[in-house]
């Protein structure tokens, strides 16, 4: 029996995006009672703003591209790119689901993604990452709400989470205005805190001053209900930046335009960094060297990233100007062109291999760059947080001394992620998305096998 105003379901999911989606449809198929809630007026998140990019290593389809990869070689990977850090189990247990995770999208459910295999991304040492063929997120989400809805399983946006019911230690559901939404199993998929100013300069300081460009909702309600029941945290200072967001289009400059040989300049038309760090990696160097900074490639660079709709999209608006000469390539944006002549000589007799590049970098793929040159104006930004609960391997939200809290579970951004203890260094492409949907995946068949076996 329930009270008036009160409702009841197995598994409760708290948020809307990536990982509440696929928790939902996961446990659904495993035979439970589902209900998602959503506090913004769309579902989505940050998922739905992403690439829509996720590693699978060692899938069916890498295989079938030739593609020779394992879980071992991605650990290898983002242990490399994001070192040792708080939710190291995490790193093998995502790395071991990845590529189970990229086929029960596809094969099972029928998501639109295919394996990329024009470029391998920031942090992978070979084509793995699976997206839709548009590179947008949306239509990942789409396509998840789409078996959301097949499923008949029931989505009720605009609605707040005011905390979580807790008796006895364990929790039972969650405070939806005046009303109570009994659960056997609870799943916290509310996204990070980088939309919440406060905690941002609480625990990645470094990073406090930069725009927000995610999700409106990320504003780490989760951390807050988590800790008042004693979970632990961790990697709370790690983030994903992003080093060159359109300005003032506000689209995510491509980073393939980089990866595949362009190059970031400061207002002075001088470079100021190695870009092979990476979109997050280079975030807090843009920011460290001012407002703006300008991106520099050529036509072939171009004709590549103009195959992703959002580069195409932000192209059409204009962001992308051009000119054969350096010395009037940057006249739209008042930079020097004796400067950014010299910078282009310079880097291209790196790239030519007849001298060292002074920042170190090593990738340069088809530079030597060509006339006619690309620029666009770019600004750094804070997409993501890469901290959160303590959770287990069966997505469990956990004590600081390893035990879990009855009943509750986190993903996504709720969660602590793979991308390293600090800064924004540790991000491997697709690492956000990986968390996400697999802690989904796997809360959600753990919350049907707890129910089974009466736990």
């Amino acid at each position: 029996m329930t009270a008036a105003g009160d409702f009841e379901t197995e598994f409760l999911v708290i948020g809307a995006g990536g990982c509440g989606l696929a928790a939902a449809i996961a446990a659904h198929d495993a035979g439970l009672s589902v209900a998602i809630v959503e506090k913004r007026d769309r579902p989505g998140g940050n998922s739905a703003l992403s690439t829509g990019s996720i590693p699978g290593a060692g899938s069916k389809y890498q295989r079938a591209a030739g593609i020779a990869d394992s879980p071992e070689h991605l650990i290898a990977d983002l242990l490399a790119v994001a070192g040792p850090h708080d939710a190291d189990g995490l790193t093998r247990l995502m790395a071991e689901q990845s590529a189970p995770l990229v086929e029960w999208l596809i094969d099972d459910l029928g998501a639109r993604m295919e394996l990329v295999t024009a470029y391998k991304h920031v942090g992978h040492s070979l084509p793995r990452l699976h997206a839709p063929r548009s590179r947008r997120g949306q239509d990942l989400v789409d396509d998840l709400l789409r078996f959301v809805a097949e499923r008949d399983i029931p989505i009720a946006v605009s609605q707040e989470v005011q905390g979580l019911i807790v008796e006895d230690g364990a929790v039972l559901g969650a405070v939806i205005g005046g009303d109570r939404i009994r659960a056997a199993k609870t799943l916290l998929a509310t996204n990070g805190f980088a939309g919440n100013r406060d905690m941002v300069a609480r625990w990645c300081p470094e990073i406090a001053e930069a725009e927000y460009f995610g999700a409106l909702g990320s504003t780490g309600e989760a951390i807050a209900w988590g800790e008042s029941l004693g979970a632990g945290l961790g990697n709370m200072a790690a983030y994903q930046g992003y080093a060159a967001v359109a300005y003032p289009q506000g689209s995510l400059l491509s980073w393939t335009t980089i990866e595949k040989g362009g190059v970031l300049v400061g207002q002075d038309g001088r470079r100021f960094g190695n870009e092979d760090s990476g979109y997050s990696g280079y975030a807090p160097e843009v920011m460290r060297q001012g407002p703006f900074a300008y991106a520099i490639y050529d036509t072939r660079i171009h004709e590549i990233a103009a195959q992703e709709e959002e580069y195409a999209e932000m192209a059409e608006m204009g962001a992308v100007r051009w000119s054969d000469d350096p010395q009037t390539l940057g006249d739209p944006f008042d930079i020097p062109g004796y400067a950014l002549a010299e910078t282009l000589d310079a880097y291209n007799t790196a790239a030519g291999g007849t001298g060292a590049d002074p920042f170190g970098r090593r990738k340069f793929e088809l530079a030597p760059l060509r006339p006619p040159y690309a620029i666009v104006r770019v600004k750094p930004g804070l997409f993501h947080t890469q901290g959160g609960l303590a959770v287990d391997t069966h997505a469990r939200v956990i004590t600081a001394d390893g035990t879990p809290i009855p009943n509750l579970f986190a993903g996504g951004g709720a969660a602590v992620g793979i991308s390293g203890r600090t800064g924004a260094g540790g991000y491997a492409s697709g690492n956000g998305l990986l968390t996400a949907l697999g802690l989904g995946q796997i809360a959600g068949l753990r919350a049907a096998w707890e129910i089974r076996q009466g736990s």
